[in-house]
């Protein structure tokens, strides 16, 4: 099981992010921790992460979480090949104004992210697999690939104690 996580506190703003904050800079704190490449080590793992997250975000983030599970799933069975011998490494860095940036990285090959199927054509609907990629676009605000697509990082933006009216009405949805 994974260890301890590695916490690093920065309240300088010249610290560089692969992609430009879209708000000024913010003071923030940074986790690294690995995990290794079993599926039954993903689920707590998230669950420690997103505990860690909330403490700087105010809303729902079933959507961070949603997408940090399809990375991780992803680097586990694509990038490492379910070798449990293999690790993957995440890096979460939460800024006080609620913006959040995560990092995962295998030790896989990598791949190009632009000849990834898209799920939503009418001959891939029906396929059981192939849509993380795709969840992870749709529920972040940023998303990019680096070192040949063996790492991946997502971007949700900052004002996490707005919640949106279309947000609310999927909250408040009951089923029929």
């Amino acid at each position: 099981m994974a260890g301890k996580f590695q916490m690093g506190i920065s309240d300088r703003g010249d610290v560089r992010s692969p992609l430009p904050r879209t708000a000024p800079a913010a003071p923030f704190v940074q986790l690294g921790q690995s995990l290794p490449s079993r599926i039954a080590a993903i689920t707590p793992f998230v669950d420690k992460l997103m505990r860690f997250i909330l403490n700087f975000r105010n809303a729902d983030e079933s959507e961070i979480e949603m997408a940090l599970r399809e990375a991780i799933v992803n680097a586990v069975i694509h990038g490492n090949g379910n070798n449990p011998r293999k690790r993957v490494y995440v890096e979460c860095r939460c800024y006080i104004d609620g913006e959040v940036l995560i990092t995962v990285r295998d030790g896989g090959r990598g791949f190009d992210s632009g000849r990834v199927p898209n799920p939503t054509t009418p001959e891939n609907r029906l396929l059981t697999h192939g849509r993380g990629i795709y969840l992870m676009k749709a529920l972040m605000d940023e998303v990019w690939f680096e070192n040949g697509g063996s790492t991946v990082s997502m971007r949700k933006t900052s004002a996490p104690a707005q919640v949106s009216p279309h947000r609310e009405n999927r909250k408040n949805d009951k089923p029929a």
